[in-house]
């Protein structure tokens, strides 16, 4: 009867996993903070992405992790840099099977860590970072990748990278634009899986996390300069600005369960605290109940194949 009269479903294609590649590594490198996660080797990755396929996943979402790092992140543009030679691998080996999508931001190719080029007085120039932008995405477009996750949160973003793609052929590109991204504490173990450089905060460009208003003034500010999809980030602690978005939003709304949300109930699981299936399966359909037509998360294949 529960089962039958349930308000909300969860389906394998309506979740995606995030996937850390690292130039340079010959075999999985285990992530301390995430347990189960790894950054990956070219070889591995193709094992694990074809067990997402299997599985049913909708998508996988691809964070390159350089060996080298400059102040204008040039690993990001290379065709050869190690983010876009991962894409192409997952394009041939999944790419009629699932959404191969790649991030598009600064951040793990700066050696300061942060989303964008920095002025003379360390400041992040949302315009010059712009350019940069426009540069990836075509660079990415052209190694195969089919959706890009617009991160960086630079006002103008979205409409800047529609032109280049646009411009470069790619119009059947997708893009989801993080819409609404907070600077959340719940990013810490994301800056060991991608060896994040950076010192201090990106407060002066993602979201006060006390502030709701703000966050669909964003989302509508996104769709204005035509995103695909609007993402909302974190999930677990943002339910309402997710529900916000969805309320008003006439393209799919994603949400993405960050690696400190996995970092707790792993944790909390490991010291048996917690039921963590019976959590995991919560939080996801928490997330859904409030809006979201799909799920970035790191137990995508695991759920996936539960549901199967």
């Amino acid at each position: 009867m529960r089962r039958l009269t349930a308000e909300t479903r969860l389906h394998p294609a309506e979740l995606i996993l995030p996937l850390f590649v690292r130039e340079g590594a010959t075999e999985p490198v285990p992530i301390g903070s995430m347990p189960g996660v790894s950054q990956h080797s070219l070889d591995s990755l193709k094992r694990v992405v074809n067990d997402a396929a299997e599985a049913g996943v909708g998508g996988l979402m691809l964070f390159g992790v350089p060996e080298t790092r400059d102040a204008v992140g040039s690993a990001a543009t290379d065709p050869d840099g190690i983010l876009n030679v991962a894409t192409r691998v997952l394009a041939d080996e999944v790419g009629d099977a699932l959404v191969v999508q790649t991030d598009l931001c600064l951040d793990e190719f700066t050696d300061h860590g942060h989303c964008g080029v920095l002025d003379d007085r360390g400041h992040v120039d949302n315009d010059a970072t712009l350019l940069r932008y426009r540069d990836m995405a075509v660079a990415q477009a052209d190694a195969g990748s089919q959706l890009l996750g617009l991160s960086g949160m630079m006002d103008g973003q979205v409409a800047a990278v529609r032109e280049a793609l646009d411009d470069a052929g790619h119009t059947d590109v997708v893009i989801l634009a993080y819409a609404a991204k907070y600077a959340s504490g719940f990013y810490g173990p994301f800056r060991e899986a991608v060896d994040s450089q950076l010192s201090g905060d990106r407060r002066a460009y993602q979201q006060d996390p006390a502030n709701r208003r703000e966050g669909l003034r964003e989302a509508r500010l996104d769709l204005e300069e035509g995103a695909d999809i609007l993402m909302v980030k974190p999930a677990l602690s943002y339910l309402d600005v997710l529900s916000d978005v969805a309320a008003i939003s006439d393209v799919p709304v994603w949400a993405y369960q960050v690696s400190g949300e996995y970092a707790m109930v792993e944790a909390a699981a490991a010291n048996g605290w917690i039921d963590r299936n019976r959590i995991i399966e919560e939080t996801l359909v928490g997330a859904k109940r409030a809006g979201a037509d799909a799920i970035m998360t790191y137990w995508a294949t695991e759920v996936a194949g539960w549901l199967r």
